[in-house]
């Protein structure tokens, strides 16, 4: 991986890991981020990550663009000899898939579709060789996804498929975005999954909808009381598929305060993810249900 620097007008310094998403370049990503604001560079006033890539934005009249590549620069040096290992945490989505209100929408914008005789699901399942629907949700819920980036619009994750490159979903987005988009859809676009926080534009295929909020500015939902936002970059996520009865259910439990999602505290080693990826996700999903 080559690390790109480029300055945007006169305070801003964008860094560039890599031009591919991997959990190589998000990892080294995230070290060299950290490493940032560990340092306190004076004149540094913000930084902001992203998925394989971070933005750094200064005081001119504090600290000279030079200096702060330079600065940067010599963090990249110490970010490599860095542990890959993240204190993270894993939590278990369910996913009502095919449900009716995505059906609705997706059927609706089917002339902004690369498919306009099908479902998204059914492109998707077409286009990744998998035989049905059934397979297809199976593939897509069977193994972990990892939270690159968290936003876009408040709170929205960005979610990379945790399997071999060769197996990843990939779908491309709408050929002209909706101007609508359900609440809570569960999405994908390019190899990137993602939950749609709030109602809205999008143009990420449509898969299904969670009963689960991600994002609450009035805190009042039982595990956002806390913070607003769910995700953080870093989460680890299993889908869970569930039926129209457990998702009414969920709903319901939500509204009254009684909703727990899953979620357990986890390390996760990039070395011995690489080594065996199949394994490590066995091991953080017995992990995920306490096994």
């Amino acid at each position: 991986m080559t690390t790109r620097y480029s300055f945007g007008g006169d305070e801003h310094l964008f860094v560039e890991c890599s031009e591919e998403m991997s959990l190589e370049a998000f990892f080294k990503s995230l070290s060299m981020a950290r490493g940032v604001r560990d340092s306190a560079i004076r004149g540094v006033t913000e930084i902001c990550p992203a998925n394989a890539s971070f933005q750094i934005k200064f005081d001119p009249d504090i600290i000279h663009p030079d200096d702060v590549l330079k600065e940067v620069k010599a963090i990249e040096g110490a970010a490599a000899k860095a542990e890959p290992v993240l204190k993270t945490r894993i939590v278990e989505i369910p996913v009502f898939y095919n449900d009716p209100w995505t059906h609705e929408t997706l059927m609706r914008f089917r002339e902004r579709h690369q498919d306009p005789a099908g479902t998204d699901l059914d492109y998707a399942a077409r286009i990744n060789g998998y035989g049905s629907v059934d397979d297809f949700v199976g593939a897509h819920s069977g193994s972990p996804w990892f939270v690159s980036m968290v936003g876009f619009v408040a709170g929205l994750p960005f979610m990379y498929q945790m399997v071999e490159r060769q197996r990843q979903i990939q779908v491309p987005k709408y050929l002209r975005p909706r101007t609508d988009t359900p609440r809570l859809t569960v999405g994908h676009g390019g190899c990137f999954g993602c939950i749609y926080s709030v109602r809205g534009a999008g143009g990420y295929q449509m898969f299904g909808i969670t009963p689960m909020p991600i994002f609450d500015p009035t805190q009042t939902t039982s595990y956002l009381r806390d913070f607003m936002v769910f995700f953080r970059p870093g989460d680890i996520v299993k889908f869970k598929p569930i039926d129209r009865d457990a998702y009414d259910q969920a709903v319901e439990d939500v509204d009254k305060g009684r909703f727990a999602p899953p979620i357990r505290e986890v390390t996760f080693d990039l070395r011995d993810y690489q080594k065996d990826i199949d394994g490590t996700n066995a091991k953080l999903e017995g992990l995920l249900h306490g096994h």
